[in-house]
């Protein structure tokens, strides 16, 4: 199930801190050049696997360190600096591991926290396309005797799928005193029968998140690998704000990378403006404004996501409507801040850096791409709703899993 990886076991959330930094260097090795000849990262979702950071959500009853939220979030935006594609594998991982750690039962909590300890990487089978909307689901779930389901459909924006070792694929059942079906999480070998997974991602951002296409076709697995999802909405819960806390992780990071990398570019290659009176465009005062502008919004973002982060681990301790409420109103928060900085932030890259930055072999505009593909998951128009009704009228966020 782990393949050949021996992982560390993390300990706590500093090492795991310690480990995303760590990680960060040796990732950024051939970003440009992985994107752009759209080389599948196994290597480097390899060192990820090695490292024991795919664990550190584990609860400590199952051996892991039952990281903090904030603790996610800042090895997400760490590694969302270099490369935001290993940094989107890694966010569906975690999420469904929330998902198993709230609503799964002892047997599939005791495998799949195992395996995830010994380096097993969790992907994503959840988007369809064939509905009104991006919740409705074809995907049948149905019994087939001797205490085994089987599962047939096809998933969409598969997310690491390519690389996992178990995928998570989502159904939608009929449940008795629920008005409509409700959501079921099925954690699926990746190697099982009847799972094909196709590697026919073409989006112009995102380029190696593995995000295929998976098909399942009279899939068997035992009942206990069922997961009654729902059940995490049934009450006050964070798990939706933890999943988007994720996301907007990933674009801050994302923003904090371009900017970096901006930056070295003026200092490096850029040429100064025959009107600036400066001998290099690292003192052209125009440029410095844009910097300091560019900075604060970056540096806004930032502070968003660790206040979300905050109210997340705050409402964990103590999930009531209101604590929960409170974080998924920070989520939302951080993540149209983070994302409005992501793209504004690898657009501007090519204004500061000037006409050398746009040669198409640097692949400088990986981060705008990037950016622009990633922020697209789920509209932000639809969170500054959801602040804005909390803050003119006090009403609280829906409990899904987007907010």
């Amino acid at each position: 199930m782990t393949d050949t990886v021996t992982a560390h076991v993390v300990s706590d959330d500093d090492e795991a801190v310690r480990i995303a930094r760590d990680l960060v260097p040796r990732l950024a090795v051939g970003a440009d050049r992985r994107d752009a000849e759209r080389e599948l990262p196994w290597e480097q979702v390899a060192q990820i696997r090695a490292s024991g950071l795919l664990g550190i959500t584990v609860p400590r009853s199952h051996g892991g360190a039952g990281a903090a939220a904030a603790t996610v979030a800042e090895a997400l935006r760490l590694v969302g600096t270099v490369d935001l594609s290993l940094a989107q594998i890694l966010q569906p991982h975690f999420a469904f591991l929330d998902s198993l750690r709230r609503s799964g039962g002892e047997e599939v909590r005791n495998r799949v926290f195992a395996d995830v300890l010994a380096g097993a990487l969790v992907g994503n089978a959840q988007a369809e396309r064939t509905g009104r909307n991006s919740h409705e689901q074809r995907t049948r779930l149905e019994p087939a005797g001797d205490g085994r389901y089987r599962i047939t459909g096809v998933k969409y924006y598969a997310t690491g799928s390519l690389f996992a070792q178990w995928l998570a694929v989502t159904a939608k059942v009929e449940v008795p005193g629920f008005g409509e079906p409700q959501p079921y999480v099925v954690f699926v070998p990746r190697d099982a029968p009847g799972v094909e997974v196709v590697d026919d991602w073409d989006g112009m951002g995102q380029r190696t998140t593995g995000s295929g296409t998976v098909r399942l076709t009279g899939v068997e697995v035992p009942a206990e690998r069922v997961v009654p999802h729902y059940l995490t909405f049934t009450g006050p819960t964070t798990y939706g704000a933890f999943a988007q806390l994720g996301h907007a992780s990933i674009d801050v990071g994302l923003a904090r990378g371009a900017l970096e990398r901006a930056a070295e570019f003026v200092r490096t290659r850029s040429r100064a403006w025959f009107e600036s009176g400066s001998d290099t465009a690292s003192e052209d005062p125009l440029v410095i404004q844009q910097f300091g502008e560019l900075e604060l919004q970056v540096r806004a973002a930032e502070a968003l996501v660790q206040r979300a982060a905050a109210a997340v681990d705050a409402a964990n301790a103590d999930p009531t409507d209101d604590t929960t409420a409170e974080a998924s109103i920070a989520v939302a928060a951080a993540k149209a801040a983070g994302g409005r900085a992501a793209v504004a932030v690898s657009n501007a890259l090519f204004e500061v850096a000037g006409t050398r930055s746009a040669a198409d072999g640097l692949n400088l505009h990986r981060y705008w791409r990037d950016a622009r593909t990633h922020t697209l998951h789920d509209p932000v128009r639809w969170k500054i709703q959801h602040i804005g009704r909390y803050s003119l009228n006090g009403r609280r966020p829906p409990r899904h899993g987007q907010i």
